[in-house]
């Protein structure tokens, strides 16, 4: 079977529906995608493993190997996409589109153009002989839960020596970024008549207690840490949406709110969230309310490889550009927690992500293949020293 051709393969990742949600009504399957890139990457030489997610029905993870031996290169991306919203976009999300010099289409920089510019990048390996092993790691879920990079980090699996992300970092190697926890909080109080405060115990009250403990927390940490690498160099406390109440005259029985934290590296998730019950769990019996708080979903950790390391060092060399931190959050740290040096690496930009219209530009194409190809050649094709 003959690979197809770079267009070819972009044009049937978008067409393949592969959207990741927390909402049921949103969420789809990734299989379809992954079969095609198997499909793709046999002829190539890969054995491929198509590996179910456990616990999450219809989505998979693909380990596609060539080569054998120590260390190697995994290059990974995940292919799932974000909801959309059709009547805002010019063309069919689900078409890839030329228009401007651009390549639209829901995905094209987030990230399912990745893997198509990768196999294009491996089509001239056809008959190379690897000394080190090539991994192309696809993954489920990176837009919800992150499931897939989850369950490959809890099956230790796949191991190479590097790993590159291909994120849209419009080719800008990226060395660190904040992690984030998304938490909620609830409060059960009981209500009554608004006439007499004590026929009841307002919930109500009790979240503009807590809201009051988690902006001093927020103040506290952003006076403790800092990292002048980031635009935003302090962790972020976000008070996303509170629900509470129902009439003026009766006092709220129940109050919910929802906030996330972003860390920055070398702050612990697990700590966080303990400091948080620490500071909260006061309240219930301040005010007389049970105050249950939880992860909506397990938090994804900070990232950071030291710039000293030889893959940061060698992606600075050959894209001309010095590395640096962003604030969004990939799945770098679950493949560096695998014992890989890891980098965030791709083409195009997050500011197209996750919004209609999304592109990518024509002048990110022919430089990533490029670039991938020496990465290839550096990891997986020629023995090498490391950078100094």
């Amino acid at each position: 079977m003959q690979t197809p051709t770079l267009l070819e393969m972009m044009t049937r990742l978008i067409g393949e529906p592969s959207v990741s949600c927390t909402l049921p009504e949103w969420d789809q399957s990734n299989l379809g995608v992954i079969e095609l890139l198997a499909s793709w990457l046999e002829p190539l030489g890969f054995q491929c493993e198509i590996l179910p997610v456990p616990d999450y029905p219809g989505k998979a993870n693909l380990v596609a190997t060539r080569g054998s031996g120590d260390g190697g290169l995994v290059l990974a991306g995940h292919t799932d996409t974000v909801p959309f919203n059709a009547e805002l976009w010019q063309s069919d999300p689900f078409t890839l589109t030329e228009r401007d010099q651009r390549f639209y289409g829901l995905g094209s920089c987030d990230m399912k153009a990745f893997f198509a510019l990768a196999i294009e990048a491996i089509k001239a390996l056809d008959n190379s002989e690897l000394n080190a092993p090539l991994i192309i790691l696809a993954t489920a879920d990176e837009e919800s839960s992150m499931s897939g990079a989850r369950a490959l980090a809890n099956s230790g699996y796949p191991r190479a020596r590097y790993a590159v992300v291909g994120e849209p970092t419009s080719l800008t190697p990226v060395r660190m970024h904040k992690g984030i926890m998304m938490e909620s909080l609830r409060i059960k109080g009981r209500a009554g008549h608004s006439s007499n405060p004590a026929l009841g115990a307002s919930a109500l009250d009790a979240m503009h207690s807590a809201l009051g403990t988690l902006l001093s927390f927020r103040q506290e940490l952003q006076e403790n840490h800092q990292n002048s690498a980031f635009d935003v160099s302090v962790p972020t406390l976000n008070l996303g949406c509170v629900h509470g109440g129902d009439n003026p005259n009766r006092i709220c029985g129940q109050c919910d709110l929802e906030y996330d934290l972003r860390p920055l590296p070398g702050m612990n998730i697990a700590n966080l969230r303990e400091e948080v019950d620490k500071r909260l769990a006061p309240i219930a019996d301040q005010f007389g309310v049970e105050l249950t708080h939880e992860p909506l979903f397990p938090g994804v950790p900070s990232f950071e490889t030291a710039k000293t390391a030889d893959l940061v060092a060698t992606a600075e060399r050959l894209t001309g550009q010095a590395s640096k931190a962003v604030a969004f959050a990939t799945e770098a740290p679950f493949l560096q927690s695998l014992g890989m040096e890891t980098i965030v690496l791709g083409p195009g930009s997050i500011n197209q992500a996750h919004q209609p219209d999304e592109y990518l530009a024509f002048d990110q194409i022919q430089p990533s293949i490029d670039l991938l190809q020496q990465l290839i050649q550096r990891y997986c094709l020629a023995p090498h020293k490391e950078s100094s």
